[in-house]
């Protein structure tokens, strides 16, 4: 039987330490972790997992999830194989079958990594037999994907494991399985950044720096709250706007696009220089305002009229714009990319990208400073969105921070936890 003999428990805070053993003399049928980033949700539930596994099953299967298996690598499977190794496990990985397995004292089990990003993925866990299942990150799936999985779970014994960061109190999940956890026998435990131990006051300082508005009480506070208000209430012109006159030197050039006929169409330059980037100039183009349509070609000349000067790298054009990107490639001047369109995954990384004052306007782009006092939730709808009135420029900031700025990055998220061992 293994145990933790070479992870001392005293190093975890008393919840975590209950996510990891809660299954030992339970009835419960799972557990759902939910609360703030950077708590040791998923190094508590990733280790428990496993030892819940070897401990009551020999030849049995799991999976455990997330998003994408990227990210379930990335998030779950790299950082804890070391750990459970040196609890005793002996952890085989299987790259290209998505598959890990595990042995200690003479049982062996198997875990298969599966994303669930969007509702074709109930497709690849359908048919499967499984003693239990490991979701991280569940909001970020699709419920017939989740669903699928948990209907998998058809061996007796078989236990459910749950962690997520809240979202809108509206999601699917919050309302079946979290508010009617009791009902549905599974163990609830709300996480904080004070659960983690290994977290200094200044980590914690930086964390709380990084996020407001929903987010904020979302990823800090832990809370399930509605999007409401402003888009963006850390923009302020004081503090993110550079004169237009006075322009930083700029060693890279990109230019996103929002592209519009009816809706009006938002071009941005961009430059770099010295770890930031500048919105140097706009093309904001609106027919009902000037009362007349624009076509592809004089959307183009408009293009060229901007970058008229510049090295341009590339141009980042919403993937819908089909006749746009078209008309960009056949003049073969500028080098035309695809944007990532993610939305709340993207206002999320423009919002930090604000605070951490990564991304300045110049005064000049008056159309992008308007919308930013006007991009708004949509409250009525029940969903995180925002109003789609005043968002062109929004949308081509957006593109342009999902695609260049973050495109390095990993958003899905990962722990700060420190073991310790004897």
């Amino acid at each position: 039987m293994i145990s933790l003999n070479s992870i001392e428990l005293n190093s975890f805070s008393d919840k975590q330490t209950r996510a990891i053993l809660w299954w030992k003399d339970s009835d419960y049928d799972g557990i759902i972790c939910d609360g703030s980033v950077r708590s040791g949700k998923t190094l508590s539930l990733g280790l428990g997992f496993v030892m819940w596994a070897m401990a009551s099953f020999n030849g049995a299967s799991f999976a455990i999830c997330g998003k994408t298996i990227t990210s379930v690598r990335r998030n779950v499977i790299t950082p804890l194989i070391p750990v459970w190794e040196e609890m005793g496990f002996v952890c085989r990985e299987r790259v290209s079958r998505n598959q890990l397995e595990i042995t200690a004292a003479g049982r062996k089990n198997t875990f298969y990594i599966f994303g669930g990003k969007d509702e074709g993925s109930a497709a690849l866990i359908q048919g499967m037999t499984l003693a239990g299942v490991l979701f991280d990150e569940v909001v970020l799936m699709p419920r017939s994907f989740v669903e699928q999985a948990l209907a998998r779970c058809s061996v007796s014994g078989s236990k459910l494991w749950f962690n997520c960061n809240p979202d809108s109190p509206y999601h699917w999940f919050y309302s079946e399985w979290i508010k009617k956890a009791r009902k549905k026998n599974i163990l609830y435990l709300h996480f904080t950044m004070e659960d983690n131990p290994s977290l200094s006051d200044r980590i914690r300082r930086r964390y709380m720096s990084m996020y407001s508005g929903a987010f904020y009480d979302r990823f800090v506070l832990g809370q399930w709250t509605s999007a409401s208000g402003l888009v963006y209430p850390m923009f302020d012109k004081n503090t993110m706007l550079f004169d237009s006159m006075s322009p930083p030197e700029c060693t890279r050039f990109v230019v996103s696009a929002d592209y519009g006929t009816i809706n009006p169409a938002s071009f941005g330059l961009w430059g770099y220089s010295d770890g930031r980037w500048y919105r140097l100039k706009e093309y904001y183009y609106s027919s009902r305002r000037s009362g007349m349509l624009r076509t592809d070609e004089e959307h183009y000349e408009a293009l060229e009229r901007l970058c008229d000067g510049y090295d341009i790298e590339t141009v980042i054009v919403d993937p819908s714009a089909a006749s746009f990107i078209e008309c960009i490639r056949r003049h073969g001047v500028f080098s035309v990319r695809h944007a990532e369109n993610s939305v709340l995954n993207g206002i999320r990384r423009v919002s930090d990208a604000l605070l951490s004052g990564r991304i300045l306007f110049s005064s000049s782009c008056l159309d992008t400073i308007r919308e930013f006092s006007l991009y708004v939730w949509d409250e009525k709808s029940g969903n995180d969105c925002p109003v789609k009135e005043n968002d062109h420029a929004m949308d081509d900031i957006r593109y342009f921070v999902n695609t260049v700025l973050c495109r390095d990055e990993k958003d899905d998220g990962f722990f700060v936890m420190s073991l310790g061992r004897r």
